[in-house]
């Protein structure tokens, strides 16, 4: 049973909903502590350079297969390699998306419980260490965690079926340009702290004594991760882009407006630790301890910490809505469900797989395999090896299996400006040097190398 392809309605919507799916948690969080990590202004000059010859490729690639054939992930392989083996990467993404999104949903969660912790001013406590006992008794509770999950995803649903246009679009139209605006509030905040030129002088400064292959290796990954690549969900979405939409130029402003918020990010927590004398490459901790004891120091510190905790959350949504879409598509195209209920399915399962996630963290923490926990195999299984694998077959495929006239005729729509030179420079990325890149990556993060 097939349906009629729904299409985003504006060009503002594809936009929105691409970058939408690519800025996340991570942005937040893993780009100040990778810049932490390898030493900051330098690591940032080398995930540019590896988000325009690894990330805007592999975006593309995706964007030709999905905007192609207009099916979801499996779909579209099924249509452009029938009977081949290259269609495993659909089911991958069909597998990680719904991995990722019960353990992504926790944390989530989280950024929902510590709004309303900063509406109640932390119970007036201002202390790192203070915060951190808080942090832990919330975390390896039972009941709290797995009920803000549950509220999370039935916000998810909420948007979902409501459709492409009335729920995806619409609502990443809103939440993307606000998550700028409280992005851009928060770095003339951070821009007025006493330590605000120590912090962006490490952030914009590169010290290239410091460059290292591991720090090569980690703005391989973090270029990667980033964009939300090897998932399946620019397949998905771009399926639902017109015949007009310039691929090329929506990839490059992408990828561009994903690494602006990481910046942004980094301009407004790199000031702020190094006025309070905190560690920038603190991860998680940092945004859910450090931050917010920094934020009980400071005037109208309710304001800040409910107005960052609302930043988390808009990224949140905006990941775990295209995570979902991947799912939805495959059972509206495949199996003729209606969005509701293919999104009532998804929502369902991910409530039950994130459930069990938020309490691996408490009573099911002695639930293991191979020594992690449900949570952290879900994001182990999914990070580590299907995503890192899935952009690797969809690079190669692309680059060397796809018939040279669909990549060309896809990225040259009349009036995109792109040239042939442009193709054959992105053709060569995807041949050479993302596989190569990717399968560092891969080969890293099983700790093999």
């Amino acid at each position: 049973m097939t349906q009629q392809r729904a299409q985003f309605a504006t060009r503002l919507g594809v936009i929105a909903t691409t970058v939408g799916s690519a800025v996340g948690l991570g942005n937040i969080w893993r780009f100040p502590f990778e810049a932490g990590v390898h030493g900051g202004g330098a690591f940032l000059l080398i995930d540019l350079f590896f988000i325009f010859i690894i990330g805007v490729p592999v975006v593309c690639a995706e964007f030709i297969i999905g905007r192609h054939t207009g099916l979801n992930v499996r779909g579209a392989f099924r249509k452009l390699a029938p009977g081949r083996p290259w269609g495993i990467v659909g089911y991958l993404g069909l597998l990680a998306s719904i991995l990722i999104l019960s353990f992504y949903s926790v944390v989530a969660g989280w950024t929902l419980e510590y709004i309303w912790q900063s509406l109640n001013s932390f119970g007036g406590v201002t202390s790192v260490e203070g915060l951190h006992g808080q942090f832990d008794s919330f975390a390896t509770s039972d009941w709290r965690p797995a009920m803000w999950t549950i509220v999370f995803l039935a916000i998810n649903y909420l948007i979902l079926a409501r459709g492409v246009q009335k729920g995806i679009e619409k609502m990443s139209n809103i939440m993307m340009p606000l998550l700028f605006v409280i992005l851009v509030v928060f770095c003339i905040n951070s821009l007025r702290m006493p330590a605000a030129a120590e912090g962006l002088t490490f952030l914009f400064k590169p010290d290239f004594s410091q460059v290292t292959p591991s720090v090569m290796l980690g703005a391989m990954g973090q270029a990667f991760f980033s964009l939300s690549l090897g998932l399946g969900c620019l397949i998905t979405y771009s399926s639902y882009f017109k015949k007009e939409t310039p691929l090329l130029r929506t990839a490059g402003i992408m990828a561009w407006l994903d690494t602006m918020v990481a910046i942004l990010a980094g301009v407004i927590i790199f000031p702020a630790v190094f006025t309070f004398g905190m560690e920038p490459a603190a991860g998680p901790k940092l945004v859910f301890e450090i931050l917010p004891s920094i934020f009980m120091h400071m005037p109208g510190s309710m304001m800040w910490s409910v107005l960052f905790f609302i930043l988390l959350f808009l990224a949140s949504l905006s990941s775990t809505i295209s995570m979902s879409e991947i799912t939805i598509a495959y059972m509206t195209d495949e199996y003729g469900f209606s969005r509701r209920r293919a999104t009532a399915y998804n929502i369902g399962v991910a409530m039950l797989l994130g459930s069990v996630c938020a309490l691996s963290f408490g009573s099911l923490s002695g639930w293991t395999v191979c020594g992690l926990t449900v949570f952290n195999l879900f994001d182990y299984v999914s990070s580590n090896i299907i995503l890192p694998v899935g952009g690797m077959i969809i690079s190669i495929f692309v680059g060397w299996v796809l018939d040279r006239t669909v990549v060309t005729s896809e990225l040259m729509t009349p009036g995109s400006g792109v040239k042939p030179w442009m193709v054959k420079a992105v053709v060569i990325c995807l041949r050479y040097i993302a596989p190569t890149c990717i399968g560092l990556v891969f080969v890293c993060g099983l700790g093999l190398w």
